[in-house]
């Protein structure tokens, strides 16, 4: 008996164009069945409670770790089964349940275009909707098998160890670069890797496949952080939508931004004197804008970038040429494209 569930998306999310026409109609197609299953179980329950845990997934996203799980999926002989779509959907309402708790600890107003839940409601409903989103993949990991409920507990502790790593923030004497690399691989490379392993696993890959996505996932998730924290600080916020030094507001101090305040000379001292916490000041977010654009920030992250885009061909290198891993290219590709 099929689970093809019951509620319909709203809007049917469309795979991005991974030079394969048959390739991006099979991963719509699954990416419309994941986005069923998500919305059917988030509007099952008491009505008070739907409209808050349905928030974020109604407002959209990009979906990318669904994506990730279907193409995963191809290297075994059940691509996209059933199996799949719920271990896709389990990888997806994980990564919800975090937006909403990052929402709360850094005061967010706005989150994919909407007004973020702790604004919408406060703080205790935006928490316990999270809590609820990490039931529902509880409950939806109990009909995967025990491999994948011992997996996602590894993957969730590594999970909450980076958001409580950042949130201790760097120990006394450490190197804030090794330190926030172990934060964004802990908060996000984790779950890229996840699709990537459950996505495959749940097809019947071969166990040395499996394993080359897993890890090739956490390359790319270093890839698209650090590609993120480029376009906070370099971005056209009419291009990107993003205003540029929006971590710097809220006091998150990203690569770039790190190796600018590490630099020995004036602009590094000035920046260390400026960026101490959160910057709430115009004039002062646009003095230190101003001085990591003079500082050798952005080559540097970009150095890193090639360091773990390379690693990440390493693991592709160990799986099977053919479309599916030309289509992963692709994927990591779009990261590099955003850098303009």
């Amino acid at each position: 008996m099929s689970s093809t569930p019951r509620a319909e998306a709203k809007s049917t999310p469309v795979a991005p164009d991974l030079n394969s026409p048959a390739l991006n109609a099979a991963l719509t197609d699954g990416l419309q069945r994941a986005e069923n299953m998500l919305l059917d179980e988030l509007r099952q329950g008491e009505s008070f409670l739907t409209d808050k845990v349905s928030h974020l997934a109604e407002a959209g996203g990009k979906r990318f770790r669904v994506v990730f799980a279907l193409l995963a999926s191809h290297y075994g002989p059940r691509p996209m089964s059933d199996d799949v779509i719920r271990a896709a959907v389990v990888v997806e309402l994980t990564h919800l349940a975090t937006l909403y708790h990052d929402d709360v600890m850094d005061e967010a107003d706005r989150r994919r275009g909407a007004e973020s839940a702790n604004a919408r409601w406060n703080n205790s409903i935006a928490i316990l909707a999270g809590d609820y989103l990490f039931a529902v993949a509880s409950k939806i990991m109990a009909q995967l098998g025990m491999e994948t409920v011992a997996h996602f507990a590894e993957a969730f502790q590594e999970l909450v160890t980076g958001q409580m790593r950042e949130t201790v923030g760097v120990p006394e004497g450490a190197d804030p670069i090794e330190h926030y690399m172990t934060v964004i691989q802990e908060k996000t490379g984790v779950l890229i890797a996840s699709a990537g392993y459950l996505g495959a696993l749940h097809a019947g890959a071969a166990r040395e496949h499996i394993d080359a996505l897993r890890a090739f996932g956490r390359h790319m998730g270093q890839v698209f952080q650090i590609v993120d924290d480029i376009i906070d600080i370099w971005s056209n916020p009419e291009e990107s939508g993003k205003t540029p030094g929006t971590d710097l507001r809220e006091g998150v101090f990203t690569l770039p931004v790190l190796y600018a305040m590490g630099q020995e000379d004036e602009v590094g001292a000035r920046l260390r004197e400026i960026l101490t916490g959160p910057v709430t000041d115009d004039a002062l977010v646009e003095e230190a804008l101003g001085l990591i654009h003079q500082s050798t920030g952005r080559e540097r992250a970009l150095e890193d970038v090639e360091s773990y885009r390379q690693r990440a061909e390493e693991e592709l290198n160990k799986l099977p040429e053919g479309e599916t891993t030309s289509a992963l290219r692709e994927l990591m590709n779009f990261a590099l494209q955003r850098l303009g």
